[in-house]
């Protein structure tokens, strides 16, 4: 909790660039507003220097035997500063160890519902640290707890890497995880459910079979169209078998 201001008895933060008047050295190497070196001077040559061109001389390198200093706007040079160290820090990745406990005869209800939490601390790129904690005689079954840290890595798949294997240290086993290459890069994607492998293949199996059964269903109603289409034609070789019978009785009549 922080300290209130009106007890924090601890002085204010002092900037300790020493600029202008407070180059208390004889001698200075100095380096103009362009960034060449102008050489050894007397600090007060220097300062004068520094003046002339309404800049300030700033102290950039106190180990230096002289110490080096720069002709520069110095609250030009502060911003530049504050830029820099702020564009670093947005560059740093902080690393956040979350921690959740299980224990060896955890129910299954259970486990389900703090793998949910350790899935969604690996996706916010956060390492876990998985404890099983042994109570009693639990301890003398180290298995077991062994067992649950292994169920859930198998369940995490390709979401999380083991940076630590289990570990015992007195009635705690310890793992840690850390979220996997695909998740810092943003290119992991939770395993679909479409049918894999040989899955897959029984599948198309299945379909390929019952395409087969439905053609061979279609089959036997074509067979039986055809009789229909050849009707027309009987029908027709009969019309011309029937003059000719007629023909012997007009003989005989005449």
């Amino acid at each position: 909790m922080p300290v209130p201001r009106r007890f924090d008895r601890r002085p204010p933060e002092r900037d300790t660039t020493r600029v202008n008047d407070r180059i208390r050295v004889p001698e200075v190497r100095v380096i103009d507003e362009n960034g060449n070196q102008i050489g050894v001077m007397r600090t007060e040559d220097a300062l004068r220097y520094a003046q002339q061109r309404d800049l300030d001389l700033v102290e950039v390198a106190a180990q230096a035997r002289p110490p080096v200093c720069r002709v520069l706007d110095y609250s030009k040079y502060k911003y530049e500063q504050a830029q820099k160290k702020k564009a670093a820090r947005k560059h740093q990745t902080q690393v956040v160890v979350r921690e959740i406990k299980f224990r060896p005869k955890i129910a299954d209800h259970d486990y389900a519902t703090k793998k949910g939490h350790v899935e969604r601390f690996l996706k916010g790129k956060d390492k876990v640290k998985v404890t099983i904690m042994f109570r009693g005689r639990e301890v003398t079954h180290p298995e077991k707890g062994r067992d649950v840290l292994e169920r859930l890595v198998e369940d995490l798949g390709d979401l999380a890497q083991v940076d630590q294997r289990p570990n015992l240290e007195g009635r705690n086993m310890t793992m840690m995880l850390s979220p996997s290459k695909a998740v810092l890069n943003g290119t992991w994607v939770p395993a679909s459910d479409e049918p894999e492998g040989e899955d897959a293949d029984e599948a198309l199996a299945d379909g390929t079979a019952a395409e087969g059964a439905t053609v061979e269903a279609e089959a036997p109603a074509t067979d039986a169209a055809e009789p229909a289409a050849d009707e027309p034609e009987a029908a027709d070789a009969a019309a011309e078998v029937e003059p000719a019978e007629a023909e012997p009785a007009r003989a005989d009549a005449g």
